[in-house]
């Protein structure tokens, strides 16, 4: 069974200011097969959370701790972190000039298998996997993003799930800026690596909409650098109809 555990997680940003505390002590447990949606209002450290998981250097972890089946996430660079079973979609996914999609994409699963995949059969699985995500296969041969709408990104981070198959996803806001032709696509990608029965997701969304379509077994409401609450698939419905303003209220007051 693969779990990501983490404890007593603080994590700072550098700032003018100096270093700003962005998450203050998150306990979190994602086994395999289970998804967790995390729920919360704009610059509550969702997104923290995600990059911390991943390793980006602009992010300090002062405590606590992250573990991948036990072994010590934190100890890892962002590669090996990546070889180890960890995914992350970007909310915002970056542009890569001069770095074919194709190129891209083999490079990464080389990596992460320790040996090149054979490139007929290589050839054929990524434009299975665009065409599942009904993205032209002639997206192979461009630019990784370059030139890509937001709906394309978002679609491409979906190829790139599936081929690389990981442990656990991290899915940053995977729903932002998308219609509901294109959230449906996505969500469907999310599903099929879902239904693998031994995969961990970790969904970070503001809405209810992509929880239409991807069911959740947990879902955590973040307010100031925290989970505030956390329950089952009906706290996102309540969570629809009720906003967040009685945890934001409670976390100013504390």
């Amino acid at each position: 069974m693969s779990t990501l555990e983490i404890k007593d997680l603080h994590v700072t940003v550098d700032t003018e200011d100096g270093a700003k505390e962005i998450l203050k002590g998150v306990d979190l447990v994602i086994k395999d097969g289970e998804t967790h949606a995390i729920m919360g209002p704009n610059g509550s450290g969702k997104s923290t959370l995600a990059y911390s998981i991943a390793g980006h250097p602009k992010y300090t972890v002062t405590q606590g701790s992250i573990t991948l089946d036990g072994v010590d996430v934190l100890a890892m660079t962002v590669d090996e972190r990546a070889r180890a079973g960890l995914f992350l979609a970007m909310q915002y996914p970056v542009e890569v000039p001069g770095v074919s999609v194709s190129n891209f994409l083999r490079t990464a699963k080389t990596a992460i298998d320790g040996e090149a995949p054979k490139l007929r059969t290589w050839v054929k699985d990524v434009n299975a996997a665009m065409e599942r995500v009904k993205m032209d296969t002639a997206f192979a041969t461009r630019n990784v993003n370059e030139g890509f709408s937001g709906g394309e990104k978002k679609r491409h981070e979906i190829v790139q799930l599936e081929l690389l198959n990981p442990k656990v996803a991290v899915l940053d806001e995977t729903d932002s800026g998308l219609d509901i032709d294109a959230l449906k696509i996505v969500s469907e990608g999310v599903n099929r690596f879902r239904e693998q029965g031994d995969r961990g997701v970790l969904l970070i969304t503001h809405y209810t909409r992509i929880l239409r379509y991807i069911k959740p077994d947990f879902v955590h409401v973040f307010v100031a650098g925290q989970i505030a609450e956390q329950g089952g698939p009906e706290l996102a419905e309540q969570l629809e109809a009720e906003g967040y303003d009685k945890y934001v209220t409670a976390a100013a007051t504390a």
